[in-house]
């Protein structure tokens, strides 16, 4: 019996022993496990912490390259604010500047000097302008005997006027010249004619028209001297009186207005209007 309960009490403390054993094993067990726990929590966190680590520093990283920098910024600012700065012009350019506006500028004057009044002619040269305005008034008529005449008396008592004398000098010797042509000249008026037709073919219309008017003081009523005196006057350009020659010589000799048609001594008359009439236009 007694070793009956002793077996038992044995394997009853046995059992409690191991039980008691297994019990404490689990304990450590638990614990083991829960101290492994966050250790392996940690071990595993770990990993993860440095990829979101990793990502946030490269999220950083982008929204940095995408804000700009305040170096940047600071830069945009100061280039907004500092003016743009002009291209320094040549020299050239100055150059040319510079001399427009030289030229621009009013060139000083010089100071004018006051003139000395001009001088008042003395008694005799007032008198020798006198005399030799009058000579020279029958020069232009075609009076050359009395200006001869005139000139030599002014030279006689103004000699010593020298310019007015210079002047009647000249004038004295082509009155000279031109009486002793006229005595040389032909007397009748169709010589006088045939001379001043000799000289307006020449081209000498001056000498022409001193012919033709020298053979109507003979010959009034010469229907061809007052025509040849109408082309000679129309070669010097005096219209007016070139008309009043060929409306005489139309009126004294009508068939004179088909020689006209043709004539090319009367081409500076044909732009007149009193031309055509007097030439184109049916006689009454």
């Amino acid at each position: 019996m007694s070793s009956s309960l002793t077996k038992g009490l044995r394997r009853s403390t046995s059992r409690s022993s191991a039980k008691k054993a297994s019990a404490k094993t689990a304990k450590r067990a638990v614990k083991a496990k829960t101290a492994t726990k966050p250790k392996a929590r940690r071990a595993a966190a770990k990993p993860v912490a440095k990829k979101t680590v990793a990502k946030s520093r490269l999220a950083k990283k982008a929204v940095a390259a995408k804000r700009p920098t305040k170096t940047k910024k600071v830069q945009k600012v100061v280039a907004k604010k500092a003016p743009a700065k002009k291209a320094a012009p040549s020299r050239v350019k100055k150059t040319q500047k510079v001399a427009a506006a030289r030229a621009v500028r009013p060139v000083p004057r010089p100071a004018t000097v006051p003139q000395p009044p001009p001088r008042q002619p003395t008694q005799d040269e007032s008198a020798a302008l006198v005399a030799f305005e009058r000579a020279h008034k029958e020069f232009v008529r075609g009076r050359f005997a009395e200006s001869r005449n005139q000139f030599r008396i002014l030279l006689d008592k103004f000699s010593q006027v020298s310019e007015v004398a210079a002047r009647a000098r000249t004038y004295l010797a082509i009155s000279e010249a031109r009486l002793r042509t006229e005595s040389m000249l032909p007397k009748d008026a169709d010589s006088l004619y045939d001379r001043g037709v000799i000289e307006l073919n020449r081209g000498e219309y001056v000498a022409a028209q001193e012919m033709f008017e020298r053979a109507l003081k003979r010959e009034p009523e010469a229907a061809h001297i007052h025509y040849g005196l109408a082309a000679t006057r129309a070669r010097l350009g005096s219209i007016d009186l070139a008309l009043e020659s060929l409306q005489r010589a139309v009126d004294l000799q009508p068939n004179l207005r088909l020689r006209a048609q043709h004539d090319h001594d009367l081409n500076p008359l044909r732009n007149d209007p009193d031309f055509d009439r007097l030439i184109f236009s049916n006689p009454a």
